[in-house]
Parts: C-alpha cells; sequence; structure tokens
C-alpha cells in the first residue's frame, strides 16, 4: 500500500479512500472504509478514461451484473456507481499475498498446493462462467491467498456477447501470457478462455515460470498461439492436470468441474493456507490493514497531515513512532477512536545452556516474581506487548511490565472478574459493576471509547466488535469503529453467573462454551445461531481452542469441528480411567500443526489435520494436573502438577527426544493457578503472586 497523491479521491460513494494498493492501464485501486468500518478495494477509472461515457456506463455496468456471481472462492462486487463523472466500484477487500507475490517470495508450490489451489480456482471459474461471465483476466496477480484459500479479484470482465471488455485504442487486451489463443488473436471468446488463463497460471505456481515466455511482448503472444507451452519444470505428476488447459483448441480444454474432480486436492486441503511462510504473510497483511482502518486518516488533527499519517501507516505494515515506549508521533490525538498503533514487544532472551545461562540438571532462577500483585478474583493473566494484564489486588485491572513485573497502571473501576480482553493488541477492553465497555490503551491505560453495554461478563473480540454477555443473560455484539450495539440475542444455552461461560471468534463465527456444556456457535453478523452441540462436558464447561477452521474442543471427549458449520472432523480415542477415576479432557493448546490436551494426567499430542497421534506421548516423562493450561513456548511444552498442598512446573524440551529439562517447585496454591506466555516469558499466577520465567 502506498500513501495517497495530489488528486487522489478522499471520497467515494460511501467508501473514504485511505490508501492506494494498486494502478493498471485502466484505473487504480484504493483501500476504502464505508461507515460501518468494512473495508473495501474500490477501483476507478483513470480520469482520461472516465471522460468517455460510453465506457464509464459499461464499467459500471459489467461490475453490477458481476453481482450476480455466488462464490466462496470469488471476491464479492459490493457496489458501483459514477459520482461525480468518475466511475468506481468496490469489491470485497481480501488480506493475503497474491499468488504472483507468494511464488516471487517463496518459491513454487509443492504438489499438493497446486492441487487445492488447481480444486479452489477452477471451482470458482464454474461459478463464474454459471452466472453468465467470463473474467477474460485470471492470473497471478488475480489471486489473492486468504486464511480461507485462493479468492480470485479484479472483475472487469464482461458478459461473452460482450466481446473484449474494457480496451482502450493501442492497449494489449490480455495479460500477456496468460490470455487464451482466441483472445490474442482478437476473436470472440467464451468460457474456455478462462479455462487457458488457469493452466497458465497452474504452471506458474508450480515451477516459479510462466508458461510462455519471450524477449518482447509481441514474442510472447506468438508462442500463445504457435508455440508450446514450457512445462519441462512442472513436475510429472502435475503434467496431466495442467497440459489438457492450455490446449491451442478451445474445445479441447476440460470443463471447469472436470478440473475440479482431476485435481484431487489433499485432504484438509483448506487448512493449507493457515501454515507456514503463507500463513505469516497473511497475518502480516491482516494487522497491517487492521491498523490501517482503525486509526482513521480523516480523523488526524491538521498537525499531523493525512500524508503522514498514511506514511506511517503503511511503511513496512506498521505505524512508525518518532520515539521509544509511548513516546510517538500520536500522543497528541485525543479522540475515542484514535486508537494508537500497538507498541513492540519486548522478546525475552532465549536461555542456552552453552552459553551459561543455566546448569544442566538445574533450574534457573525466575525472571521476576511479585507477591500480592493480583487479587483473589483475578482472572488468567493476559499478556498484551510490553504489559501483563491481571485483577488488581485492591480492585479494578492493573498492568504490569512483561519486563520487570512493575506496575504500569491500574483502572479501578472495571470489575475484573467480569474478563478483560486485547483488542488487537492496543486496547484493553473490560466492564465495569454498572456494566459499561470500557477500553484503555493498552501501554498507557488511557481510556479511549465506552459503550452502555450492560455486560456481566465479557466473551471474545475480533477487528469488528466485541461480544459480551448481558446482565440479562443475552450475547451482544458492540462495534469497535463506533462503540454501538450491533445486535444482542439469547441463545439456548444456561450461560451461567459469574463470567462461567467463555466465547472465541473466527471465521466468521463466535463459539460460546456454556457454562452447561453446550457449545453454540453464532453468525458474528448478525447473531444467528449457527449450530450447537449439547453435553460437551459433564462437570461444567467444556474448554476450546481455535486455528483457522479447526475447532477444538474438550470435555468429556476431544473432538475436533469445523468452525463454520459444525461439522466434526475427527474425534481422539478416550483412554480407558481406572476404576472409579473420573475422567475428563484438559484445555487444549493448538501450537502449529500439533494439537495439544491432557488425558488422565498425561499430556498427548495429535495432528490436527488428520487426528493421528504422533509416535510419541509424554507418559513416563512427566505427569500435569488435569485442569492445567498446556502452554508450548521456546522449544518447551509446559504444564503444571500438583498434589494436595504443593505443586510445580514442569518442562519438557520438544526439540531433544522430548526429555524433562526443568521442574520449577515453585507453586504453592494448588487449588488456584494458571500459566500462559508470550514472546520468550512463561507467566505463572499463584494463588495471588504473578511470575515470569524463563525460556530455552
Amino acid at each position: 500500500m502506498k500513501p495517497l497523491e495530489s488528486g487522489d479521491p478522499i471520497r467515494l460513494g460511501p467508501y473514504r479512500i485511505l490508501a492506494v494498493l494498486g494502478e493498471g492501464g485502466m484505473g487504480k485501486v484504493y483501500v476504502g472504509q464505508d461507515g460501518e468500518g468494512r473495508a473495501a478495494a474500490v477501483k476507478v477509472l483513470h480520469p482520461h478514461l472516465a471522460h468517455d461515457p460510453d465506457l464509464g456506463r459499461r464499467f459500471v455496468r459489467e461490475a453490477q451484473v458481476a453481482r450476480a456471481v455466488e462464490s466462496e472462492s470469488v471476491a464479492r462486487v459490493l457496489d458501483a456507481r459514477t459520482d461525480g463523472g468518475r466511475p468506481w466500484m468496490a469489491t470485497e477487500f481480501l488480506t493475503g499475498p497474491t499468488l504472483a507475490d507468494a511464488v516471487r517470495a517463496h518459491g513454487p508450490f509443492d504438489e499438493p498446493t497446486v492441487r487445492a489451489l488447481a480444486a479452489a480456482l477452477a471451482g470458482a471459474l464454474r461459478d463464474i462462467h454459471a452466472a453468465g461471465l467470463v473474467h477474460r483476466d485470471l492470473k497471478p496477480a488475480n489471486i489473492v491467498l486468504t486464511v480461507a484459500g485462493p479468492r480470485v479479484i479484479d472483475f472487469g470482465i464482461a458478459r461473452p456477447e460482450h466481446g473484449l471488455t474494457l480496451t482502450a485504442t493501442g492497449q494489449v487486451p490480455v495479460t500477456p501470457g496468460y490470455g487464451a489463443p482466441e483472445q490474442v488473436l482478437g476473436q470472440r471468446v467464451g468460457p474456455a478462455a478462462d479455462v487457458f488463463s488457469l493452466g497458465a497460471v497452474l504452471v506458474f505456481a508450480a515451477s516459479g515460470h510462466h508458461a510462455y515466455e519471450g524477449s518482447h511482448v509481441a514474442a510472447v503472444q506468438y508462442e500463445v498461439v504457435h508455440g508450446e507451452p514450457r512445462l519441462d519444470r512442472v513436475p510429472p505428476a502435475l503434467r496431466p492436470l495442467i497440459g489438457p488447459c492450455l490446449a491451442k483448441d478451445a474445445a479441447a480444454r476440460p470443463l471447469p468441474d472436470r478440473i475440479v474432480r482431476s485435481s484431487a486436492p489433499p485432504r484438509g486441503a483448506d487448512r493449507l493456507w493457515r501454515k507456514g511462510a503463507i500463513a505469516q504473510d497473511i497475518t502480516t497483511r491482516e494487522h497491517g490493514l487492521n491498523r490501517l482502518t482503525t486509526v482513521p486518516g480523516g480523523l488526524a488533527p491538521r498537525p499531523v497531515s493525512r500524508r503522514r499519517l498514511l506514511t506511517g501507516l503503511v511503511a513496512g505494515g506498521s505505524v512508525l513512532a518518532v520515539g521509544g515506549g509511548t513516546a510517538a508521533w500520536w500522543s497528541r490525538r485525543s479522540g475515542p477512536f484514535d486508537i494508537p498503533a500497538a507498541v513492540k514487544t519486548p522478546e525475552g532472551k532465549l536461555f542456552d545452556m552453552k552459553k551459561g545461562d543455566y546448569v544442566l540438571g538445574e533450574t534457573p532462577a525466575p525472571l521476576w516474581s511479585v507477591p500480592s500483585a493480583v487479587s483473589d478474583a483475578t482472572p488468567a493473566p493476559l499478556p498484551v506487548r510490553d504489559v501483563v494484564i491481571v485483577g488488581a489486588p485492591k480492585g479494578g485491572i492493573a498492568a504490569r511490565g512483561v519486563v520487570d513485573g512493575t506496575l504500569r497502571w491500574s483502572a479501578e473501576k472495571v470489575a475484573a472478574a467480569g474478563r478483560y480482553l486485547s483488542l488487537s493488541d492496543r486496547l484493553v477492553a473490560a466492564a465495569d459493576r454498572d456494566g459499561t465497555l470500557m477500553t484503555f490503551v493498552a501501554s498507557t491505560g488511557e481510556p479511549k471509547w465506552t459503550s452502555p453495554a450492560e455486560a456481566a461478563s465479557l466473551l471474545a473480540a475480533d477487528d469488528e466488535a466485541v461480544y459480551v454477555i448481558t446482565k440479562d443473560g443475552r450475547v451482544r455484539s458492540i462495534g469497535r469503529s463506533d462503540a454501538r450495539i450491533r445486535w444482542t440475542v439469547g441463545i439456548d444455552a444456561d450461560l451461567g453467573k459469574d463470567a462461567a461461560s467463555r466465547g472465541l471468534v473466527g471465521q466468521g463465527r463466535l463459539v460460546v462454551t456454556a457454562a452447561d456444556g453446550s457449545v453454540v456457535a453464532l453468525d458474528t453478523a448478525g447473531g444467528r445461531t449457527v449450530w450447537d452441540r449439547r453435553k460437551q462436558s459433564d462437570d461444567g464447561r467444556a474448554r476450546a481452542a481455535v486455528s483457522g477452521r479447526s475447532l477444538c474442543v474438550t470435555g468429556k471427549n476431544l473432538t475436533v469441528l469445523d468452525i463454520v458449520d459444525g461439522k466434526e472432523l475427527w474425534r481422539a480415542e478416550n483412554p480407558e480411567p481406572p476404576n472409579g477415576t473420573p475422567f475428563f479432557w484438559g484445555p487444549p493448546t493448538i501450537h502449529g500443526d500439533h494439537l495439544y490436551a491432557s488425558a488422565l494426567n498425561v499430556p498427548l499430542r495429535y495432528d490436527l489435520r488428520t487426528g493421528r497421534g504422533t509416535d510419541w506421548v509424554f507418559q513416563g516423562l512427566f505427569e500435569c494436573d488435569p485442569p492445567s493450561p498446556l502452554v508450548v513456548q521456546g522449544n518447551g511444552l509446559w504444564s503444571v502438577a500438583v498434589n494436595r498442598t504443593e505443586g510445580g512446573i514442569n518442562v519438557v524440551d520438544l526439540s531433544e527426544g522430548n526429555r524433562t529439562s526443568w521442574v520449577f517447585r515453585i507453586v504453592k496454591n494448588p487449588d488456584r493457578y494458571w500459566i500462559t506466555a508470550d514472546a520468550n516469558r512463561v507467566f505463572l499466577l499463584d494463588g495471588t503472586t504473578l511470575t515470569a520465567l524463563p525460556v530455552f
């Protein structure tokens, strides 16, 4: 993204223009944000083309027709108009790298990923063609890799009877090397032209090279019409899938449905985009968009120019500060929705025995420990960048520095027992005793926006909203962009009292693990119940963790569900408990491709995608308290083991034979503890003591 320049629009229809996404021969694409805070990609014709009224009307008409496409693999067209004589259209904003960017940055894809890409794109083409349209410009730059899979963008498309779309005199009507021979020759095209483009896209994804190459555009186009595609760098197993798509004769190319069947993507192909380098790219872009849309450039005061604001927002994907800590250029801003960027997280040192950080066979001392740092009724510690949030001893909440445990700020009016949440690592949200939702800058404690939410406890938050349980036992959504109540619904579950229920958000679903053992998933857009599962736990609330679309629920069973539709993906076999021993699964933890949970005092590890147990378990290495969370930090798996009077923390080295490395015999309150971790530190809540432990 780039900052706006002189001549760029400030607003188009309902969209406030924030930054420049890109520019092509026909127009410019901007990041826009509507009044509800939702982002969109807004494409505008170049001014010299906008003067052609026929071209402008055609641009808008074709965009409106494109709204008929219904596909999960296509970016939705949201709106299209002519404002002040300048045509524009807005499409769904997708966060993730383009296929072109991903291959350039990380190299060609492996065979399973290419097959998953082929199936997704062929399905998108099937849906586009079913709406009577031809995309006409499918290429790596028009495919965005999102956490939900590949999505097709840039609907500068037309119905087949319209012929070539939106081309000006002297312009090449297709992207060289990706347009079909009939497009290069200026002939009327049909759906088969998109299949040819798909073949060229798959060659690029599988090899990192274009299917057709030449020293100049004319040479490339000659190869498309008369030459053969370069398949020598494509893995042999993929050539039968890709080769037919590149047939010169349009009638000889397979239909999209056949490509979907032939691609044979691996099981769980939809999860391929949630791990590895591409997943990290997606996360980086999500954070960048969140910073851009949460700090509205149009609300900046005059001393901070719009250009300076946007330059800070988009440079390097993060906001630029001119000083350390909180001494940043935004500090003069005072509006409740003028939210500063998250401060840099101070990474802890990874201890290394070879460097003398600790002695083999001995456990290092804690980094710091503060007795009486928290209240008796505090929820779990919440690390947020440079602070960790806890319930304060004298009431309210307190933020302590992660480096040394010193008190950074406190908010006495907050009812800590109702829980607190991190909002994009920039704000801390909590409710006061009257139910007002309050927010504070995480690093400084500066109060920001509030909402009369009537909140009894907090459930979860995403980029759009904060979700709470109201004092009358309903679930409510409060918008983060305006602090307004978006929806309130009752659900068929006992939510209990005193923050007994919990929530998490993912893939447009708010999942509530209720006090009666039920698990209920609501649509975050409107609060509609999408699916539910009853009696997941015999001893109260079930526990849950999510990664992508995989939702793990533990209680009387360990089950992994699709968070979107609630379908069961796999279930672990329950170990046989000793006679009379009550059995339940402990809280789940997802780290990378693995799922960790304890059963019968033994931590177990599973492949998140397949449900297969790994070739080892921790039995014999150490036991853990069944309610203890399992934390992966550094190279270790951390868990609490307790007896009737005291306990400790056991740490298993995951990198070297899974041996027990450290044992911290420091837990003094076996009935009231919790551990969590962030940035190479493990935080232990032990009664009213807060302790930070080192990581190896």
